[in-house]
This record gives structure tokens, C-alpha cells and sequence, in this order.
């Protein structure tokens, strides 16, 4: 209902294609809003929530956090990311310990299985290879 709501005030203000949020200043009327405008009110609303420390730079941490999570490499979040450095890429990343116990978990099975796989001879375990 909200966005319903704002896009039919959205129309009021410009019909044109283009920005979803549009300014109401004077000064910049139905123009788009400016990152600075932008960050100051998703300030306003994250105070309003009781939700101080989220800030628009939060929807990115979380981008980044969710892509590790479903199990994109290190270098393609940061090519996503448009980092140069994948140090800069793990400080966006923010994994639980659960999160990465559970992967060790599963990375451990694997080798065991392939390790077994070795020993006794099995065909269904790529020669030399770790299974996938």
C-alpha cells in the first residue's frame, strides 16, 4: 500500500521515466534526489525505527554477505562489488560462526568421502581428484 501510495504521488510530481524517488525542494523540483539527500533520509527513517547503525552503506554489507552465503567465490563478490582488493570485499562480508561451522562441516565430509574413496578403491571418486 505504501508504495502504491507514493507512486501515485510520484506521478503528481513528474510523469517522466527515470529515478523512482524524486525530490520535492524547491530548488530541485522533481529532480532526482542526490546521494547526500538520499543518505540523510534513510538516517531519518533508520532513528525513527529505533535502528541507529543501519545506514544506506547496510543494504550493501548484506548484498555482499548474502552472496558469500550462497556460495559465490571471494573474487567474483569483489568483481561485483567493484573492489580492487578482496581485503576490501571481507570487510563487507559478515558470516555467523554457525554459518561457517557448517561449512567446514560440509568441506570436511566431502574430503573424508573422497579420502575413503581413495582407500578402498572406489570408482564413483575421480582418480586423484576431490569429489565436487
Amino acid at each position: 500500500m505504501l508504495l502504491s501510495d507514493y507512486l501515485r504521488h510520484r506521478a503528481a510530481l513528474s510523469r517522466a521515466r527515470g529515478p523512482l524517488f524524486l525530490s520535492e525542494s524547491r530548488r530541485n523540483l522533481a529532480g532526482p534526489l542526490t546521494l547526500w539527500t538520499w543518505s540523510k533520509v534513510v538516517r531519518q527513517v533508520a532513528l525513527a525505527a529505533g535502528v541507529p547503525r543501519f545506514s544506506t552503506h547496510t543494504t550493501r554489507h548484506l548484498c555482499l554477505t548474502d552472496l558469500a552465503r550462497m556460495g559465490w567465490e571471494l573474487h567474483a563478490i569483489a568483481t561485483f562489488a567493484g573492489h580492487r582488493s578482496t581485503g576490501s570485499t571481507l570487510r563487507y562480508i559478515h558470516l555467523s560462526g554457525r554459518e561457517l561451522s557448517a561449512k567446514l562441516s560440509s568441506s570436511m565430509a566431502q574430503i573424508h568421502a573422497w579420502r575413503v574413496g581413495m582407500l578402498t578403491g572406489d570408482a564413483g571418486c575421480p582418480a586423484g581428484g576431490v569429489p565436487a
